[in-house]
């Protein structure tokens, strides 16, 4: 009994590297691009390609989860948000997590591989360099639009599950990657205005940090008016019908309420409901898609 909890205690440090709240979002957002490449109902095979794809996904996006981990621990010990992480308190070593992660993106590789196909296996990889090496290493800590740059790897996934499951990137995909690109910079700005401090003691070049509060609501106002338009598409396209374009509009018109509102008269509080907003409009967004696509 007494070496389970030490062995428990060490399953829950590797299981918090991997970033379990983003993984369900990601692995969600895969599991949408797969349903809506395939028409009508899924057959059981179907079923179980997707099963395999979502495994694959979420094995590689957690190995890059701990990959960040590792690269930003001494970022992560100065800032309030992530000073809990295993690295950041030094319970893992570097020698571990780097391990952990490189086995993680190899099984997960080699699941899609062989059980989805090549494709698919590439695509997520590229995504794991990109948000790992690209984004992590290069530009987060360079640049002020590296959230915008590197959000390319965060709109990844429904990519991911429309190839896994079509063996192509349609038109189709690329929406769906438009919409989570787009999403991405007034979703983070938003946390990144009521967390600043954290990102100047850690010496990151976010957007509140080199321009200042004013210009990233400004930003954030503008990118949610972009991202209105971006998610019109899928009905514009054809993609879904006028269930979805409902949603769309209202839901898009309540993140240009918060970017208006944020605009006008700055708030942390609202700042911090404008961050959990953004989460609920993608969500139920990608939602009413999978509902009207059966519909």
């Amino acid at each position: 009994m007494s070496l389970a909890f030490p062995l428990m205690s060490r399953l829950r440090q590797f299981n918090a590297l991997t970033k379990p709240r983003v993984i369900q979002l990601i692995v969600f957002c895969a599991l949408i691009g797969m349903v809506l490449a395939v028409p009508g109902v899924p057959s059981w095979p179907e079923m179980q390609l997707a099963l395999w794809a979502c495994l694959g996904i979420w094995f590689v996006a957690g190995a890059a989860a701990a990959f960040n981990c590792l690269v930003e621990k001494g970022i992560d010990s100065r800032m309030k948000r992530t000073a809990w992480r295993p690295t950041a308190k030094g319970e893992l070593s570097d020698r571990e997590t780097l391990l952990f992660s490189t086995l993680m993106c190899a099984v997960g590789s080699l699941i899609l591989y062989v059980w989805v196909n090549p494709l698919t296996m590439w695509l997520t990889f590229a995504t794991f360099v990109g948000y790992a090496v690209v984004y992590t290493v290069i530009l987060k800590p360079l640049t002020p639009q590296n959230i915008v740059i590197g959000g390319a790897s965060g709109a990844m996934p429904p990519v991911l599950g429309w190839a896994a499951m079509a063996g192509e990137v349609s038109p189709e995909a690329l929406i769906l990657f438009l919409i989570i690109f787009l999403w991405t910079p007034p979703h983070f700005w938003a946390l990144a205005l009521y967390r600043v401090e954290d990102y100047r003691k850690a010496g990151l070049p976010m957007l509140p940090v080199t321009h200042g509060n004013e210009f990233t609501r400004l930003q954030i106002l503008l990118y949610t008016f972009v991202l209105f338009a971006a998610c019109l598409m899928p009905f514009v396209y054809r993609m879904s019908g006028w269930l979805y374009l409902v949603s769309a509009v209202i839901l898009s018109l309540g993140f240009c309420g918060y970017g208006w509102a944020l605009w006008r008269n700055y708030s942390d509080e609202l700042a911090r409901k404008t961050f959990r907003f953004s989460l609920i409009h993608l969500s139920l967004l990608f939602a009413a898609l999978l509902i009207d696509h059966y519909l």
